[in-house]
């Protein structure tokens, strides 16, 4: 007699259906009216929406996506006309060279120095900063007046005029690394210092703390690299033109003299902007509109704090600084999200 054929143990699971949205959802998810949207549909064919056995038009998220789009696109002055017969690929290129030529055209980067010259302690470093991604972030190769091995190399070396930053890549911390820092930058008469290690403990750190070196765990990728290296010498530049502060110190935030710039978008534009996360997959647009709105709102609050507590003013001014450059960062990220994922900025 045969024997039976062994049966599965359990059946195989349908794939769950995608999601399907009505009309009156779909408007008030893109913030139009279901006439307006009717109209797109059927003068301009923008999307061609499901229809319910009981007449009921049905939207798919691929399709409320690209209402979303279209209505950021003609909010900002494209005509619906004009851009609905094209691709998703294509609105998204219209949205990203829309958000960049504004972006670019509306606020200038700031000037920076014709010449700042570099003296750098660790040849991999040295040779990181040669690369195209680090030259991008800064506007032009460093001017790198010397290279050395160790810091001894540095402060024994011999050179004619002062440099602008003394750069160590140091591949661990230990108790004398401030001294031995300290004397070569002394030798060559360096205005600022900055140190990018590897690995290092509290106690190896702890030096450092009130200092005006600039400590930070080494940057692993180069446009990160680039990154922090123009914002120390913007920052440095900065301070440089400003009259002498005694500011609390951080070991890994190197902040500008006075207050940050003001705020570009306000909580109702912020508001709308994280509105945007429920029509695309990336939640980036929303956590960063909502971290905005909370840096803006402790920045205040620290400015009050500062008024009303003279004997905490210097902690509560450090704190709004913190605050007010964290949320300058956390703009132009916003404005980076928005290019990535093709959305409009808030106006």
């Amino acid at each position: 007699m045969a024997a039976k054929k062994p049966t599965s143990a359990l059946p195989r699971r349908a794939a769950a259906p995608s999601p399907l949205y009505r009309s009156g959802a779909v408007a008030r998810m893109v913030r139009m009216p279901v006439s307006t949207l009717r109209i797109w549909e059927q003068r301009y064919q923008v999307v061609a929406p499901a229809t319910s056995p009981t007449g009921h038009r049905l939207y798919s998220s691929a399709d409320v996506a690209r209402l979303a789009l279209l209505k950021q696109l003609t909010d900002h002055g494209h005509a619906i006309g004009a851009i609905a017969a094209l691709s998703a690929a294509q609105l998204q290129q219209v949205a990203s060279t829309h958000v960049t030529t504004v972006a670019a055209g509306g606020r200038p980067p700031p000037p920076r120095p014709v010449s700042w010259r570099l003296v750098v302690v660790g040849t991999a470093l040295a040779r990181r900063l040669r690369r195209p991604a680090v030259v991008q972030r800064l506007g032009q190769a460093p001017q790198v007046i010397a290279v050395f091995d160790t810091l001894a190399q540095a402060a024994h070396a011999t050179h004619e005029r002062p440099i602008d930053l003394l750069l160590w890549q140091a591949p661990s911390l230990h108790a004398g690394s401030l001294s031995e820092l300290t004397a070569a930058a002394r030798a060559w008469g360096a205005r600022h210092t900055a140190v990018a290690y590897r690995f290092a403990g509290a106690a190896a750190r702890q030096p450092f703390a009130g200092t005006e070196v600039v400590l930070s765990r080494e940057p692993q990728d180069d446009d990160t690299l680039g990154a922090w290296l123009a914002a120390l010498e913007r920052a440095a530049t900065a301070r440089d033109t400003e009259p002498k502060q005694t500011p609390l110190q951080s070991e890994t935030l190197w902040l500008p003299a006075g207050d940050a710039a003001p705020r570009r978008f306000d909580d109702a534009t912020l508001t709308d902007f994280a509105g945007l996360s429920s029509t695309i997959a990336c939640e980036c647009p929303r956590h960063v509109a909502e971290l905005l709105m909370q840096l803006s709102s402790f920045e205040a609050y620290s400015a009050d704090c500062e008024d009303r507590s003279p004997a905490d003013a210097a902690l509560h001014a450090y704190l709004k600084r913190v605050a007010g450059a964290s949320r300058a960062l956390f703009e132009s990220a916003l404005e980076r999200v928005a290019v990535q994922e093709g959305l409009m900025l808030p106006a």
